[in-house]
């Protein structure tokens, strides 16, 4: 039996733009996927159904990607999913997870390719017992000695600065990554949180973190934006982490989510993934390294140990070639 839907009185199916306050409203009530918040980045466009919610996308070469799940109570993503494709029919998917997959494949046949994986902690159990956190331990240790201090500011310091040095030392070192996670100069950043590692009172590095919502609470942050000096390379990433994690766990937060790790994928080939498209971003993760650090990036967020979700890419041919290259343009991979 077909399952019927019911949508809050007053919903209107047809795109409406949203004022900026309501979209953040619906961030605030819908805003649980890790990348929501990124939906807020300067070039995103947007499919806006009030009453219901709204879908985040970008273009790029003439392709429409858009990124997270649609912005709004998850019993009504098959409904604006179904609206946003009657506008948008060649629109491909990124950072979804399964129940959108889901709707894509049933209904429009969509392949729902692994597009890396997400890590998630409980705050209340964490701890750094363990063999796998001996990294994390070690980093603390050598940066308590070194006199490093770490606290959160509520402003931007040297952070600029910081993050244009760093840029040079990526092998994409042209700019930064942007539209899979918003980039440094971002207009709204109501709720970020700001952590600065010091030495000798001088900023070294930071995590700029963002927050996850369920209505209208903060349920976890997940660390978007991270930089630190390329003369100091003592692990301050797990030290500034471990910091805010302590403090976000006082706070009574009940995860904190680490975000995507592109192309870590389960060994399993889902019936609804393409095997082609498989084999290629598994010859970009073995060999891709001088694109982006994507090794370095799984074995950093693996040391914490979290809870592992999949995560998806929605397509509608098997091997989207020139899609996949326009999306490593739009983030500026390439």
């Amino acid at each position: 039996m077909e399952k019927v839907l019911t949508f809050p009185a007053g919903a209107v199916a047809e795109e409406s733009g949203f004022s900026h306050s309501e979209r953040v409203a619906c961030l605030k009530e819908h805003g649980a996927h890790s990348q929501s918040f990124s939906t807020m980045q300067p070039g995103m466009e947007y499919f806006d159904l009030p009453g219901i919610g709204y879908i985040a996308f970008m273009k790029r070469w003439g392709f429409k990607m858009v990124l997270a799940d649609p912005v709004c109570d998850p019993a009504h993503f098959e409904f604006i999913i179904d609206k946003f494709l009657k506008s948008h029919p060649t629109a491909q998917f990124v950072q979804v997870t399964k129940p959108v997959v889901d709707i894509l494949r049933r209904k429009y046949k969509y392949y729902g390719t692994q597009f890396g994986s997400e890590i998630r902690i409980d705050l209340q159990k964490w701890n750094l017992k363990g063999g796998k956190k001996q990294v994390i331990r070690t980093a603390i240790n050598q940066s308590a000695t070194m006199g490093v201090e770490v606290r959160e500011s509520h402003k931007d310091d040297h952070a600029e600065e910081i993050s244009r040095s760093w840029i040079k030392t990526r092998a994409c070192s042209r700019q930064e990554i942007r539209f899979l996670i918003r980039p440094l100069k971002n207009d709204y950043k109501e709720n970020s949180r700001h952590f600065y590692a010091y030495l000798k009172g001088k900023p070294v590095a930071f995590i700029f973190f963002d927050p996850i919502y369920e209505g209208n609470r903060i349920v976890s942050y997940v660390p978007n934006i991270s930089r630190s000096c390329p003369s100091f390379k003592q692990g301050l990433w797990y030290v500034i982490m471990n910091h805010a994690m302590e403090v976000f766990k006082q706070e009574g937060i009940p995860y904190m989510d680490l975000g995507l790790v592109p192309l870590m994928v389960a060994d399993e080939i889902e019936p609804q993934e393409s095997k082609l498209l498989r084999k290629i971003t598994g010859l970009i993760h073995e060999k891709g390294n001088f694109l982006f650090n994507f090794k370095g990036l799984e074995f950093a967020k693996g040391r914490f140990q979290g809870t592992v979700g999949r995560n998806y890419c929605c397509h509608r041919r098997s091997t989207p070639l020139f899609s996949l290259l326009a999306l490593l343009r739009m983030t500026g991979i390439i």
